[in-house]
């Protein structure tokens, strides 16, 4: 199992830039849940209705969304899974405790229990609905940092290609 662990962060590094940059985009799409979160089941609990709603059959890019979550959580907390593992410190730990919070949005504080909670259909306390929309804004500065390590990744990776045989001094 070590040699198998070992074989697989030496070839998540040899790959860092594609790999970053992948989880840098299936989380930017968590942006769209985020821009819907907060004009439509948010909005509407601050001034009474929504500021736009979205009706079937235009739900489904939403959806879509949705299913990219977990792919998202999963590679975005291998960036920082692989931090802490070369050393890092309370930033790495605290983003992927941000990070993983969305499990618990994802399987127990539904985007449904936001709504329904809103609209006074469900018999749990409306707080926690404010508890998901909260884990669901601890996102942002994960994503942010996601871009910015794509972006560094990206520019390192094309900084080292000067010429066919030709290195960086």
């Amino acid at each position: 199992m070590r040699v198998a662990l070992e074989r697989f962060w030496a070839w998540y590094e040899r790959n860092y830039a594609l790999n970053v940059t992948v989880a840098a985009v299936l989380f930017a799409l968590q942006l769209v849940h985020l821009v819907w979160l907060t004009f439509d089941p948010l909005w509407a609990r601050v001034f009474d209705h929504p500021a736009f709603e979205i009706e079937k059959p235009w739900s489904w890019p939403l959806l879509l969304v949705d299913y990219t979550e977990i792919p998202a959580l999963l590679t975005v907390s291998l960036v920082y899974v692989n931090e802490v593992r070369k050393g890092g410190r309370l930033k790495p730990i605290a983003y992927l405790l941000f990070l993983n919070s969305q499990w618990l949005h994802i399987f127990w504080i539904t985007d449904e229990f936001v709504v329904e909670s809103g609209e006074g259909a469900t018999s749990l306390p409306a707080g926690l609905a404010y508890v998901a929309i909260l884990i669901d804004y601890l996102e942002l500065p994960v994503i942010v940092d996601t871009f910015r390590k794509t972006a560094a990744a990206l520019r390192e990776r094309r900084g080292a290609r000067r010429g066919a045989g030709e290195e960086l001094r």
